[in-house]
């Protein structure tokens, strides 16, 4: 080794050259614009289809959404969900969830669960803050679901908006689904969409009255 290479290398360890090279890089950064998020302090925008945690939902009257058909269950790729469905004592013929669990340790947020639903009773949350010491409580039962359903039922609504599952309309505020009936005794009452349907269905197939001819 040379002695001018020697010397340099002596200045460098005398002078703490590669420290000083490191704090170029810190002071070029300390006049540029921050761009990291002070969390918990500062909380990021999320888009509305942001796939967060699930929750349970209720017609605007309170009725509970879920039918008990398993269809989530039966399309969720990670087996975390399992629907009890129990048929209604008081209306014959028309079910309902009994119990609901969603395992949210096993969950992939796919959002497989929410397109299944034909009545729009899932829908994803912006909520992404339950961390817990305790595995058990990330076991979220029928009663957590539908509080979660309910302190973030803005976010819910907008999410199926945003992916094309309800519209923000009168008709879709109204959908209730009909259960086949009794031949003995109807328990519900036909919501507006289906006796909107037997109309159109009705005058599509009544025969069409031949236009007398003027000659």
């Amino acid at each position: 080794m040379s002695l001018r290479t020697h010397v340099r290398k002596v200045l460098e360890a005398a002078l703490f050259f590669e420290i000083w090279d490191a704090m170029k890089v810190t002071f070029k950064h300390m006049f540029h614009r921050p761009i990291t998020f002070q969390y918990p302090r500062e909380q990021r925008t999320i888009p509305d289809t942001h796939r967060g945690a699930l929750g349970l939902l209720r017609y605007d009257d309170g009725v509970e959404r879920c039918v008990g058909c398993d269809l989530c269950e039966a399309a969720c790729p990670s087996h975390c969900i399992k629907v009890v469905s129990a048929e209604d004592k008081s209306r014959p013929l028309q079910r309902y969830a009994s119990e609901f669990y969603i395992d949210i340790t096993k969950c992939v947020f796919c959002g497989y669960c929410v397109e299944a639903c034909p009545v729009n009773a899932l829908a994803m949350t912006k909520m992404y803050e339950y961390s817990t010491h305790d595995k058990r409580t990330l076991l979220f039962d029928k009663a957590r679901l539908y509080d979660i359903g309910e302190r973030h039922l803005e976010d819910a609504k907008k999410y199926l908006y945003a992916h094309g599952q309800e519209k923000n309309d009168q008709d879709s505020r109204e959908y209730r689904y009909f259960f086949p009936q009794s031949v003995m005794k109807s328990t519900q009452t036909p919501p507006k969409h289906y006796l909107d349907k037997d109309k159109a269905d009705a005058k599509a197939a009544a025969p069409s009255t031949p236009t007398p001819s003027t000659t």
